[in-house]
């Protein structure tokens, strides 16, 4: 489940954690960056408003290192015994977040991750598309902002953009969502989507 802050995504993946659970299947919740010791410890260095000093391409790859935890820790071990995996953002995030956002480039990003995700990739990634303004203004009123949130409305800007630019180039895995829409329908566009792929 991908989409800039304030989307959404920690809803749509609850509902969708019930829906499958009704198909049958074990959940598996993941977040990044975190969901493991380690990526919890590398998300508070990420995330630390007090440093404002860190470079673009750290920041890149502890994004990776996080993952890359994750990936060997808590996602394919699910896999691999058969459970389902739902991921509040993966390697889409830093693709734009860093690639885009901080001009590293989308390549640049993908590269450094192929290293991290091995053979694991998303069957489907549910792209939760809102205007940078809506999404900080949700961010405001839920909570204090970490150091990725508090970015000037341009990087933000340029976010959104991006992962809009992903879901065309990639239509084939990343399925973009109006975010602004009510929550029950969100969910059954998502549902939708998710019978069509894997329930036919």
């Amino acid at each position: 489940m991908e989409g800039p802050d304030g989307s959404g995504k920690t809803t749509q993946i609850n509902l969708l954690m019930k829906y499958l659970e009704s198909r049958g299947y074990d959940i598996v919740i993941a977040r990044e960056p975190g969901g493991t010791a380690i990526g919890e410890a590398i998300r508070e260095i990420i995330l630390n408003k007090e440093y404002q000093e860190m470079s673009h391409m750290t920041e890149l790859f502890l994004y990776a290192s996080a993952r890359v935890q994750l990936v060997n820790q808590v996602i394919r071990p699910a896999l691999e015994e058969g459970k389902a995996v739902i991921c509040d953002r993966f390697v889409e995030s830093s693709a734009v977040y860093q690639g885009i956002g901080r001009g590293l480039g989308v390549e640049t990003v993908y590269e450094v991750n192929n290293y991290a995700l091995g053979d694991v990739k998303p069957k489907l990634t549910v792209f939760m598309d809102i205007e940078a303004e809506e999404g900080i203004r949700r961010k405001k009123d839920q909570a204090e902002l970490d150091r990725m949130e508090m970015e000037d409305m341009s990087f933000h800007q340029r976010v959104v953009e991006g992962y809009r630019q992903l879901s065309q180039l990639y239509p084939d895995r990343i399925f973009p969502v109006d975010a602004t829409l009510p929550i029950e329908e969100i969910h059954s566009i998502i549902v939708k989507e998710v019978e069509k792929r894997f329930f036919k």
